[in-house]
Parts: structure tokens; C-alpha cells; sequence
């Protein structure tokens, strides 16, 4: 076994990028289905890692800076939410909150229903429903120790875990692909139907040019480390509450006081480039760290129900953002990208949608009401009304505690 440290996952994660970013570059199908970079690098990277187990060979990573990441990815995403903004997406947000809703009561009713036919336990069917897909693995792990602690049912954990990575897997994969199709529906002979020309602004391009100076960089630096040290803070006490909440929506939350507070105060106007730039790296560097060390044998070892139930899952949320999302928004580009990234969390995480996006931005051209609902609606009220939807299916007779 061969066990990378911090400094070695870190060189192997950015090699991850190089070759994912050569593979969009070279290979015609990831570029044409918009596969994002570090999908293309993570994913080989694990298929010769599950190759080299197979030889008797394994080697581990040091995943200890796939959370600070993770976190400092969201701190840059409140950072870069303002009241105004927010407003002026309002409608937009509410509308995708019924495509998402609407989506949690579809993976659960045909998780569930999928497994009473197969002869499964229906707690299965809710742990592959929005429990491990929508919620990823934190929610999985949260709710298989319910379930086998409160419900008995044995390796629920594991199930959890393994059905989060493949939701996680497909949720970058199909997000392009669904795009690319929808784009063809509102392209006009003149290019894609617009009102007027867009300008690309913070995360929908990630490639373009910003200026930086070292002073301003320890000046977002700053911001975003406050961030994740007083949101971490928060978390811990509303730990055990009514209102607990996951630490990364704890760290987006302070981000957007931090933006808003400074700037009602006259104090400071944050940097939006920056804070798209430094908000990017901790993106691509969470994606990398987490498909690369991605267990592909724990896929392999589902039980061929459990396989057959998330990949009737995955063709749903395919079809449900083709037929729903991408209707219900406006069937034009926004609507489009918007669909991309409800693939991203609607399957695996936030940080998935927002890769997708990215994909289908740098090839098509921004969208910045998608960048502005898509981490909104996947950090603030996706954890919380899912929590709600579980309940009210374990509320149903056949999950009665015996």
C-alpha cells in the first residue's frame, strides 16, 4: 500500500486538473458533452487506481484538505452574494425551489417503490433516494446510523455511502450531456436567442483574465479565512438545536453578512474577481481531491437491485431536468444551465452543479442568473427541506419502528 501525504495529494490533485483539462482538450466527446476538467482527470485517475487494486496494489490519499476546500468553495460563494442580487433572483429562486422539491418526492417515490418490487427493504429505497443522491454523503452518513441504529437495518451506512459516490459520479457526468441537448432547442440560426449581450462575470468563466494585486489577494484571503473560522464557530453551537445546520451553509451564511455588512458600513467592497479566482482553485482542487479518491470498488460491490435502482435514478433526474426543470424555468439558455446544475446536486453536491455549469458557460456563454440560484438554493434550502421529505416518508406505516 502507498499512502500519499498532504504535499504529495496536493501535487497528485493538481496533476489531476493538467490531465483533465488535456483530456476536454484533446478528446472531442468530453468536449462536446461539456465534461468537466477535473470529472475527465478524477475519474481516470480512479479507474487505475481500481485497476491497481486488482493487482493486489492500493494507494491512499491524504483527504484532510478535501474539507477546508470544500468550505472555502462556499465562503467564496457568499463572499460573492449581494442583497441585490439576491432580490432580483427572487421569483427565479422560488420557481427552481418547486423543480428541486418536486425532484426530492420523485427520488423517494421511486426508491421506494423500486425496492418493495425487488424485494428489498424499503429503507433502502430511501437511502438511495434523496437521502445519499440529493443530500451526498454527509446526509448518508448522517441518516444510514439512524436507520441502523433506530430501524436495525444492517451495512446501511455502507449503502449510503456507496450510493453517494455513484450519485456523485453521474451527477458530473450527465449534467453536460443534458445541456447540450436543451442548448440545441434554443439556438436560433444567429447563435444562441439572447435580449441583449452577456457579460460574463465571477464563476460562470473561470478561464478569463483577472487582475490581482498581493495586497487585495491577502484581503480576500483574510475575508474567507473569517468565514470559515466563524462559521465553523456557528455550527458548533447550533450543534444538538433545532436549528442546526451543515457547516458549510454555516460558512456561506457568514460570507454573505461579511459581503453585505461591509459594504451597507462603507467599510469595504469585496473583490469579485478575486474572490471568483480563489473560489475556482478551491473548487477544482475539492473536485480532484474527491474523484480521485474515489473507492470504485464500492460500486462494484452493490448488489445488482441496489445498482438497478440508481441507475433508474439517474435516467430520472435526466428526463426530470429535460421535461421539468428546464420547462418550468423558461425552456431558453438560463433554463438550460440551470437543468445542468440541478443534474449536479440533484445526484451527487453543490460543488458538482457548479462544475457542470462551468463546463456549459465556457463553451456556450454566461449565465449569471444560474450562478446566482443554483449555490443558493443547493446550500441554503436543499438540506433542510430534504430533512423534511425524509421525514414525512418515514411518517409512512411500512417504516414503523418494530
Amino acid at each position: 500500500m502507498f499512502q500519499l501525504d498532504f504535499y504529495g495529494t496536493l501535487v497528485a490533485a493538481s496533476l489531476v486538473l493538467l490531465l483533465g483539462r488535456g483530456l476536454v482538450t484533446r478528446v472531442g466527446f468530453l468536449r462536446a458533452y461539456n465534461i468537466p476538467e477535473p470529472v475527465a482527470g478524477g475519474l481516470v485517475v480512479a479507474l487505475v487506481l481500481l485497476a491497481l487494486r486488482g493487482l493486489e496494489v492500493e494507494v491512499r490519499f491524504d483527504t484532510s484538505l478535501q474539507t477546508p476546500l470544500m468550505l472555502a468553495f462556499f465562503a467564496t460563494i457568499g463572499l460573492s452574494a449581494d442583497f441585490a442580487s439576491l432580490k432580483k433572483g427572487g421569483r427565479v429562486v422560488g420557481i427552481f425551489l418547486l423543480a428541486v422539491v418536486g425532484l426530492l418526492v420523485v427520488q423517494n417515490a421511486m426508491g421506494i417503490g423500486l425496492a418493495k418490487a425487488l424485494g428489498l427493504d424499503p429503507l433502502m429505497g430511501l437511502l438511495t433516494g434523496s437521502i445519499s443522491l440529493a443530500g451526498g454523503h454527509g446526509t448518508g452518513a448522517a441518516w444510514g446510523t439512524v436507520f441502523s441504529e433506530k430501524y436495525g437495518l444492517a451495512s446501511a451506512s455502507e449503502l449510503a455511502m456507496a450510493s453517494a459516490t455513484f450519485g456523485l459520479v453521474l451527477g458530473g457526468l450527465i449534467g453536460g450531456p443534458v445541456a447540450r441537448l436543451l442548448i440545441k432547442r434554443v439556438q436560433s440560426p444567429g447563435g444562441l436567442e439572447s435580449e441583449k449581450p452577456r457579460i460574463p462575470k465571477g464563476f460562470e468563466q473561470p478561464n478569463k483574465e483577472r487582475s490581482i494585486t498581493p495586497f487585495s489577494f491577502i484581503e480576500t484571503l483574510a475575508l474567507i479565512a473569517v468565514s470559515l473560522l466563524v462559521g465553523t464557530l456557528l455550527n458548533g453551537q447550533l450543534h444538538d438545536t433545532a436549528f442546526e445546520l451543515p457547516t458549510f451553509v454555516c460558512v456561506l451564511f457568514v460570507g454573505v453578512v461579511l459581503r453585505n455588512g461591509l459594504s451597507a458600513l462603507g467599510l469595504y467592497q469585496v473583490f469579485e474577481r478575486e474572490v471568483s479566482v480563489l473560489g475556482n482553485v478551491s473548487l477544482s482542487l475539492f473536485l480532484a481531491i474527491a474523484l480521485m479518491s474515489l473507492k470504485l470498488w464500492e460500486l462494484a460491490s452493490l448488489a445488482l437491485p441496489i445498482f438497478i435502482i440508481l441507475a433508474a435514478q439517474t435516467l430520472v433526474m435526466a428526463l426530470f431536468a429535460i421535461f421539468v426543470t428546464f420547462r418550468i424555468m423558461g425552456s431558453h439558455y438560463d433554463a438550460a444551465v440551470l437543468a445542468a446544475g440541478h443534474c449536479g446536486f440533484g445526484l451527487g453536491a453543490t460543488p458538482t452543479a457548479i462544475a457542470n455549469m462551468q463546463a456549459v458557460t465556457q463553451r456556450y456563454g454566461p449565465s449569471q442568473i444560474a450562478f446566482l440560484v443554483v449555490p443558493m438554493v443547493g446550500a441554503f434550502f436543499i438540506d433542510i427541506i430534504n430533512v423534511i421529505v425524509i421525514k414525512l416518508y418515514l411518517a409512512l406505516p411500512f417504516f414503523a419502528v418494530a
